[in-house]
C-alpha cells in the first residue's frame, strides 16, 4: 500500500516488507486500518500510523500455534523467449536441497490475478503433503504492467503455458523437483491453463482442472461472459478461426496426463459444461480420467463438507498419479 502527494508526486510505502495488502480503511489523523497477510499469517487486521503497524485482530494465533507451515521462497527467471517472470515455491515440511520432491505446479486464476507473499491455504497444505509448489504469475498476471496483462490477450495458453513450464524447469534446475514427479492444477483460469497445459506437454503424471474451459465456443450465450468474448475474439460466426484456434479441446487427442475434473453445478462464470466435455473425451479415448460435480455449489465450493471432500480428492488424486502411492 502506499499514499502519494498530489504536489510533488512523491510516493510513500505505508506498508512495506514481506507482506500483501488486501483491504484498507482510512481513519482519522492519517490512520488506515488495513487487512494484511503474510507467507504464515492468514489475513488479520492491522493499524498503520506513522510508518508503524499494529495487529488489531488475532483470529488465526491459536489454530497457528499448532501448525507447522512451509517455508516461501520467491524466485525470478527468463521463460522461454528471455522474459522475466516472477512466482513462488512452498518447500514441503523438514526441506532437504539434496533431495528432489513430487512437484505441483498450481496455478491462478483470472488469468487478470496475481500470487503474492499472501497466506496460500492450497500451498500450504499440498507442501504438508510432501509436495513441492510452484506458483508462477504468467503472462496476463495483474502487477507487472498493461503490457504484462494484455500479452496473452486473445492468444490464452501461449505465453502463458511457456511461462509457467518455465516454472517448472527452474524448480527441476534448482535440484528441488522431482521431473518424473510433476503435476499440474488449479481453478478457474488456473483450470483454463491447466487444460493447455494437458494438451501441450506429456510430462505431467497428474492434473486437476477445477471450474475450468476448453471449448469456447460452447460457451457463447450459456455462461457470463457474452461482451468479453466478443471484445476479445469477435463473434463466432464471423470469427470462428479465433475462438477455435485457442481452444484446448481441439487438442485432446494429445492427453496422455491422468486428469479429473471438478466445478459446480450451478456456476455460470466457468460452467460444468466444459469440464463434461473433456471428460467425455478422455473417457472416449481411454485416458483415466474422472468428473466431479458440486451440486448447487456456483464458482467457488462454500459448503465446508463439500470444501473439506475437495481437498481430499485433491490429496488422493496427486497422491496416486503424482507420488505413486498405491
Amino acid at each position: 500500500m502506499a499514499k502519494v502527494n498530489l504536489s510533488s508526486g512523491k510516493i510513500t510505502r505505508a506498508v512495506v516488507g514481506q507482506r500483501s495488502v488486501y483491504s484498507y480503511s482510512l481513519g482519522l489523523e492519517g490512520r488506515v486500518a488495513v487487512l494484511v497477510s503474510e507467507p504464515h499469517l492468514p489475513g488479520e487486521i492491522f493499524l498503520s500510523q506513522a510508518d508503524q503497524l499494529q495487529q488489531l485482530t488475532f483470529t488465526n494465533q491459536k489454530l497457528q500455534s499448532e501448525l507447522r507451515l512451509a517455508e516461501m521462497e520467491n524466485i525470478h527467471f527468463q521463460s522461454k523467449d528471455g522474459t522475466e517472470i516472477e512466482g513462488f515455491i512452498y518447500k514441503p515440511l523438514g526441506f532437504s536441497p539434496d533431495f528432489r520432491y513430487p512437484t505441483i505446479l498450481w496455478l491462478h486464476g483470472g488469468p487478470v490475478a496475481q500470487y503474492d507473499v499472501g497466506f496460500s491455504s492450497e500451498a500450504q497444505l499440498f507442501a504438508a503433503n510432501g509436495y513441492l509448489v510452484v506458483m508462477i504469475n504468467p503472462r496476463g498476471s495483474s502487477g507487472y504492467g498493461q503490457d504484462f496483462t494484455l500479452a496473452n490477450y486473445a492468444d490464452w495458453g501461449n505465453k502463458d503455458f511457456e511461462d509457467v513450464i518455465a516454472g517448472v524447469d527452474f524448480a527441476v534446475e534448482k535440484g528441488y523437483a522431482d521431473p518424473e514427479r510433476l503435476g499440474v492444477g488449479g481453478w478457474s483460469y488456473g483450470g483454463i491453463l491447466t487444460n493447455y497445459v494437458i494438451t501441450k506437454s506429456k510430462r505431467f503424471k497428474g492434473a486437476i482442472s477445477g471450474a475450468g474451459q476448453a471449448l469456447y465456443i460452447a460457451n457463447y450465450g450459456h455462461d457470463e461472459w457474452q461482451n468479453w468474448y466478443e471484445e476479445e475474439f469477435g463473434l463466432p460466426w464471423e470469427n470462428r478461426q479465433a475462438w477455435e484456434r485457442i481452444s484446448p479441446f481441439n487438442s485432446v487427442q494429445n492427453v496422455i496426463t491422468p486428469t479429473l475434473f471438478v466445478g459446480g453445478e450451478m456456476d455460470w462464470n466457468c460452467a460444468i459444461l466444459n469440464s463434461e466435455q473433456m471428460y467425455q473425451a478422455l473417457r472416449r479415448l481411454g485416458i483415466t480420467t474422472q468428473l466431479v460435480v458440486y451440486p448447487d455449489e456456483h464458482h467457488g465450493i462454500s459448503r465446508p463438507s463439500f470444501l473439506k471432500d475437495l481437498y481430499q480428492r485433491y490429496l488422493a488424486w496427486f497422491d496416486k498419479h503424482v507420488k505413486g502411492d498405491k
